[in-house]
């Protein structure tokens, strides 16, 4: 009895942090092949993020690498309809680029 237990409980936790990363990365719009797995280095390489991130980060980054490798057919041939790939889509036939509209400046902290 304890014993299924502890296996149920094992699986339900590899189940829940199976691919964190790839899964949000997965939602937004394009990013190119394995989201996920430059996702996590990012957030390793990153000196703001905290130690306890991190931590969770270290743990789910192989379950995250192995969901970007299965999800690699589906990054490789799938369109991105997202908003922001539009917007960029119709700023580029527009000639709509920072050269042309420069962006404005910062205000002064």
């Amino acid at each position: 009895m304890m014993k299924n237990i502890l296996v149920s409980a094992l699986l339900s936790g590899m189940v829940l942090l199976s691919g964190c990363s790839s899964v949000m990365s997965h939602t937004g719009g394009k990013e190119g092949v394995y989201p996920g797995t430059k996702a996590s280095s990012t957030m390793l390489a990153n000196d703001n993020t905290g130690i306890g991130l991190k931590s969770l980060v270290v743990l789910d980054m192989p379950f995250t690498a192995i969901m970007d490798t299965l999800l690699l057919p589906w990054d490789i041939f799938r369109t991105d309809k997202s908003v922001k790939s539009r917007v960029e889509k119709s700023e580029r036939d527009s000639l709509a680029t920072n050269s042309v509209i420069p962006p404005a400046p910062m205000p002064v902290r």
